[in-house]
């Protein structure tokens, strides 16, 4: 259970719902790389780079993050949240990349 959150300046928050994830999240500002010690941990820890996954790996990573978001957000830790946090926007960033006319259904769009 999230009690509270360091944030980028070190003061501490409550946790407060006017708060993104992020903000709320201590090691989304820093270097998500580095342990509470200091030390750097491998860079596979977090998965397999992006932009070496096949289409079809892409969709599965990004469809596994997607089905365990909630749970995730409810109830891992500040550490388990900012990986996921993470590692969600590199598979979609790659995603958007490779499929930047990607197909977007009408009935999504709004009337301006």
């Amino acid at each position: 259970m999230m009690t509270g959150s360091v944030r980028e300046d070190g003061s501490v928050s409550s946790g407060s719902a006017d708060m993104s994830p992020e903000q709320r999240v201590p090691e989304w500002s820093g270097d998500h790389l580095a342990d509470p010690g200091g030390a750097v941990l491998d860079g596979d820890a977090f998965g397999v780079d992006p932009t070496e996954l096949t289409d079809e790996d892409l969709i599965r990573e990004m469809h596994s993050l997607h089905r365990t978001r909630l749970d995730t957000l409810r109830h891992a830790s500040d550490s388990a949240l900012a990986t996921h946090l993470r590692r969600t926007a590199e598979l979609e960033t790659e995603y958007l990349a490779r499929h930047p006319g990607r197909e977007v259904d009408p009935s999504r769009l709004r009337d301006d």
